[in-house]
């Protein structure tokens, strides 16, 4: 795959669906050679489109990853970290699996903590952590929304184990929340296992 192949894939991933004429902004392309490229993702299987009305007028038409397009995106753990879990869980029972997932959260934590020793507003903690996530492969970022923040993750590296242990995804929530302390609130407002194709944590002063 080329480099503008790469580009439009990463654009789809990081913004969602969007109309030819975004991706050809985003990735410096004129709107024919982006609609050129986007059919030949399609013909690989990478890419679909849908059309979407707004109002009056022609339905957008609009592009989206696959399945297959979402798995250009590395798992980093995959189907090992699957046997694993189900090894850990059959042969030392479910408590020594929760044990495993408290320290992860633990070293984490831990980890998270330290690189944000510095920050003293809560813009700063939000934009540190995302970075931290962001530094893991879980292309995530801060965006302000109202007096709230926004922490969003448009990969999840760890898809696989979290899928077959959802243990994972409630240690990251409540990591969030001790990383960020009492003073907010950390709810998860948009999550890739129920169907999302991300996930989103709002954060709102308590």
């Amino acid at each position: 795959m080329n480099n503008t192949s790469d580009q439009i894939l990463y654009t789809l991933k990081s913004r969602g669906p969007q109309g030819a004429q975004v991706v050809a902004e985003a990735c410096g392309l004129s709107a024919m050679g982006a609609r050129k490229q986007l059919l030949a993702l399609e013909g690989a299987g990478l890419v679909a489109s849908h059309e979407e009305a707004h109002g009056v007028g022609r339905p957008a038409r609009l592009w989206q990853l696959t399945e297959a397009g979402h798995a250009r995106f590395p798992d980093r753990h995959g189907e090992l970290a699957v046997q694993l879990i189900a090894q850990v869980s059959a042969l030392l029972g479910p408590q020594a699996l929760q044990a495993l997932i408290n320290q992860r959260q633990s070293d984490a934590q831990a980890a998270y903590e330290a690189g944000l020793a510095g920050a003293k507003t809560l813009a700063q903690r939000v934009q540190g952590l995302a970075r931290k996530r962001a530094e893991e492969g879980y292309m995530a970022r801060a965006e302000r929304e109202g007096k709230a923040w926004l922490l969003i993750e448009d990969h999840c590296p760890i898809c696989a184990a979290a899928s077959s242990c959802q243990g994972f995804c409630q240690s990251e929530l409540e990591l969030f929340q001790n990383c960020l302390g009492d003073s907010v609130t950390v709810e998860r407002s948009e999550h890739l296992l129920a169907g999302a194709r991300r996930c989103v944590y709002r954060i709102r002063p308590a």
